[in-house]
């Protein structure tokens, strides 16, 4: 299934805009798309709602008829317990995690003890973990670790844009993770040059037009061709925009961005 993400609505959300949108905001420009999966990915508000507000925001998203997956970051066990009761209220059958969040760096076998002690409630749950491809931990060690645990609720994020900063090839990731994928992230990247050819900018560009070979993700990882009881693998849209100079031409672009990986998605 193709769906948006919190990071489809950056700018909308941020405090840049005059009227940040809110998530229930997202919720229904999500619908209006013809989009019918939602995932809440680093969505700071979600840590400090209440319980009415999370009661009220699930509920909205069941009345669009929207499907939700959650996001945070980090693998320690108060968070990842804490996001597995917030699966429950929005009936979410996946969370993807990092194994590092920012007040929280444990090493590769601390990571593994913490996933071990907490994964046998996801698995009775019903609900899978996607650990993200992230330059913290190299796709390689992030793989072994996941076999390394071989539940069948733990897998991966694939997002190649991120391995780049470790000097990892993006291709070289999906290759690596496919077996163990079970959620995608979806943007185009693309290198550019500082002015004064003085070095560049790694960012997000517009679907088709950067550096990634889409094609060969879909025939490595076949998000779509998923076999009899195979888990649905969800390919979930989201941008790496920068700031464009002003709040009208940011959200404009940030929108016709949405649009365009949406049609690139359908069409493939």
């Amino acid at each position: 299934m193709i769906g948006l993400g919190t990071y489809a609505f950056f700018w909308q959300h941020s405090d840049r805009v005059a009227s940040p949108l809110s998530l229930i905001g997202a919720f229904e420009r999500t619908r209006e798309l013809g989009v019918d999966l939602f995932q809440i990915c680093d969505y700071a508000p979600l840590d400090h709602m209440g319980d009415a507000e999370l009661r009220d925001a699930a509920a909205a998203a069941r009345d669009l008829g929207l499907t939700v997956e959650l996001g945070t970051k980090g693998v320690a066990p108060e968070r990842l317990s804490r996001y597995l009761e917030l699966a429950a209220v929005f009936d979410a059958r996946l969370v993807r995690s990092m194994i590092f969040a920012p007040d929280s760096r444990p090493t590769l076998p601390e990571a593994e003890a913490w996933l071990r002690g907490i994964l046998p409630a996801y698995e009775a749950a019903g609900v899978a973990l996607a650990l993200e491809t992230y330059e913290q931990v190299s796709t390689r060690e992030l793989t072994g670790l996941i076999a390394s645990i071989d539940s069948p609720s733990l897998g991966v994020c694939l997002d190649p844009a991120n391995v780049v900063a470790r000097l990892e090839l993006p291709r070289e990731a999906v290759e690596l993770a496919a077996p163990y994928v079970k959620n995608v992230h979806v943007k185009d990247f693309a290198f550019d040059r500082q002015p004064g050819w003085v070095g560049f900018t790694f960012t997000g560009a517009r679907m088709g037009a950067g550096l990634h070979d889409y094609p060969h993700l879909l025939e490595t990882v076949r998000p779509r061709e998923r076999g009899a009881g195979e888990p649905e693998i969800n390919e979930i849209v989201e941008h790496w925009l920068p700031w464009q100079g002003d709040a009208e031409t940011t959200v404009r672009t940030e929108r016709d961005w949405t649009r365009a990986t949406l049609e690139y998605l359908r069409s493939t």
